[in-house]
């Protein structure tokens, strides 16, 4: 079996300071907290960006300030990981939410091949157009699309899109359940999904909020290639406890252990994924 890649989604989009202290929200706090978590096992790490207010922004200069920090501090701290910059940002245009992979051409990006209700509360919406375009840019740039599976249908989605030429195989699945409006947080979205993997594909899980746990025990017991924690998913490391993104990252580290799994270093997690390049 693979090494486990851990993967630690820092932000997001949603999680605020009135949530928990932890969260970074700066482009300085989030390079800090880069560095903490691939110290602490992270092989990969997702980024969102945020304006001055702490709110949720596509703004090219934004994630270009974060990067630059970012790797910057990778750097001085002699340390490595896979940077995965989000492409979600339904409000914002086409164009601003690909302008900065096209710039910055990062290892990784999100790619959510469908549109759900939100927690039945607003439209997370990813149109085909922006699909097609964002499948197109992966390839030209050479960028690793992390498939964010939130519903069923999506894996549909992804075949299609393999089928036009838009995603190339192997393939790599994030299975993001628990949202409301998604697939359960269970082991019952597992066996749905699991049989529906193309031979050679990767994945990995994560479960929101009080699914998190459970779906990374689930993920194990499967084979799972990673699992994914932080902040964007998940503030508490036990009920009432709030927790950093370095502990949920050494949590899941020991959990992986604890199931007979070496943790992958960011060269691994290359490796396992096809990436050819890194930002060194």
């Amino acid at each position: 079996m693979s090494k486990l890649i851990i993967s630690a989604c820092l932000l997001g989009a949603g999680t605020m300071r009135s949530a928990t202290p932890y969260v970074p929200i700066t482009p300085d706090e989030i390079a800090e907290d880069v560095v903490r978590c691939a110290k602490a096992g992270a092989a990969i790490v997702h980024i969102h960006a945020r304006d001055d207010e702490g709110k949720n922004t596509m703004a090219t200069d934004r994630f270009v300030e974060i990067y630059d920090k970012s790797t910057a501090a990778c750097r001085k701290a002699g340390v490595d990981v896979v940077f995965n910059l989000t492409s979600s940002g339904s409000k914002f245009p086409i164009e601003m939410r690909l302008a900065h992979l096209k710039l910055l051409k990062p290892e990784m990006c999100s790619y959510d091949p469908g549109s759900i209700n939100w927690a039945n509360s607003y439209v997370f919406l990813n149109e085909p157009k922006f699909l097609e375009e964002l499948g197109k840019t992966c390839i030209e740039e050479n960028i690793k699309p992390e498939l964010e599976i939130f519903d069923g249908g999506m894996m549909g989605n992804v075949a299609y899109y393999v089928k036009k030429g838009f995603l190339k195989t192997p393939c790599h699945y994030q299975f993001m359940l628990g949202v409301s409006g998604g697939m359960p947080g269970n082991i019952d979205s597992l066996a749905y999904f699991l049989p529906k993997l193309p031979e050679g594909s990767t994945w990995s899980i994560s479960g929101i909020g009080h699914t998190h746990m459970a779906c990374m025990l689930a993920g194990l017991s499967a084979g799972c290639n990673g699992l994914r924690v932080g902040l964007e998913d998940n503030i508490y490391l036990s009920k009432g406890v709030l927790a950093t993104n370095e502990q949920l990252v050494a949590r899941a580290c020991e959990l992986g252990k604890l199931a007979g799994r070496e943790i992958a270093t960011a060269e691994d997690a290359r490796e396992i994924l096809g990436i050819t390049r890194s930002w060194h």
